[in-house]
């Protein structure tokens, strides 16, 4: 299983034990680069206005949970405009 669909497979499993590089990962891979990074938040410029919006920050090691689930959500809504 490609290491991508692993990560979101876990994080539907479990949105609280998600390691804070693997979302980046995801999130990288879904909607490029962010457009803020260096701070305590990376920020992902969306193809739409509004929500879900993609803004994720580290708590210790993990990525926040309600974060996650909206990275999840976002990519949900991705798949769903592109007809997947």
């Amino acid at each position: 299983m490609d290491k991508i669909q692993e990560i979101i497979r876990a994080a539907r499993t479990n949105p609280a034990d998600v390691m804070f590089a693997d979302i980046c990962r995801v999130c990288d891979h879904f909607f490029g680069e962010p457009r803020q990074q260096g701070t305590s938040h990376r920020v992902y410029k969306m193809p739409w206005q509004g929500d879900p919006r993609v803004n994720i920050q580290r708590q210790g090691n993990k990525a926040k949970a309600y974060q996650v689930r909206q990275v999840l959500k976002a990519i949900d809504r991705l798949e769903e405009e592109r007809g997947k």
